[in-house]
């Protein structure tokens, strides 16, 4: 199965979900006024308000959608009111950036959701693995590496075919802190690559992994 023909022949249309302060919209937009992601952010949906992502966004003129997840009786009903944010607005590709609800992805947005974790998948991932949370039980564990998986969205959390990983080391007397930004300097790099492959197309799924042709 092909996942996002291409090469598009047109910058990607993204649809951004956020539940927090926004810094990896902000990495994607500085990436794409870099000229290092051919991309477009054509929305940016938040699912709580009071957030610095809403902010940033506002600062770089991107058009907002705030979906208050308490508004809705479900995450099944909360995603309906979504994706038809994102089918509105021609959306190629949604990116999970610091967003923290489930997703149940519809049929037309299968393969078509991507997301990034700050840990290397299968470890310290999950319901309740997000933020700090999987810094310190990584440090916990005493692993000696640590980084980030992007991977493609179904309907679990932190499941799906896996696109990209980077590893960074665990060094003696790191804090969550440390290591989070270590992390996180990985996914800022980590994430625009695995949004370009999947624009530039070319990419396969063949019994639960990704290839390219």
């Amino acid at each position: 199965m092909q996942i996002l023909p291409g090469p598009l022949g047109r910058p990607i249309r993204l649809a951004v979900f956020l539940s927090g302060g926004g810094r990896t919209l902000v990495n994607l937009v500085d990436c794409i006024g870099r000229g290092e992601l051919d991309a477009e952010i054509a929305v940016v949906v938040s699912d709580r308000d009071g957030v610095a992502g809403i902010d940033r966004a506002a600062e770089a003129e991107l058009t907002t959608s705030l979906l208050v997840r308490r508004d809705f009786d479900s995450a099944a009903a909360w995603s309906e009111a979504a994706f038809a944010v994102c089918r509105d607005a021609k959306v190629d590709l949604v990116v999970l950036a610091g967003f923290l609800s489930l997703v149940v992805v519809p049929d037309d947005f299968q393969l078509r959701v991507v997301n990034i974790h700050p840990s290397l998948i299968p470890a310290f991932c999950g319901q309740g693995f997000y933020g700090h949370h999987v810094h310190e039980a990584a440090i916990e564990r005493g692993v000696r590496v640590s980084g980030c998986t992007v991977h493609l969205v179904d309907n679990e959390y932190d499941h799906g075919p896996i696109l990209l990983q980077r590893v960074v080391p665990v060094q003696t007397g790191d804090t969550a802190e440390d290591l989070a930004a270590r992390v996180f300097e990985a996914e800022c790099e980590a994430y625009p690559e695995a949004i370009q492959l999947l624009a530039e197309g070319g990419l396969q799924l063949s019994g639960g992994r990704l290839t390219t042709d």
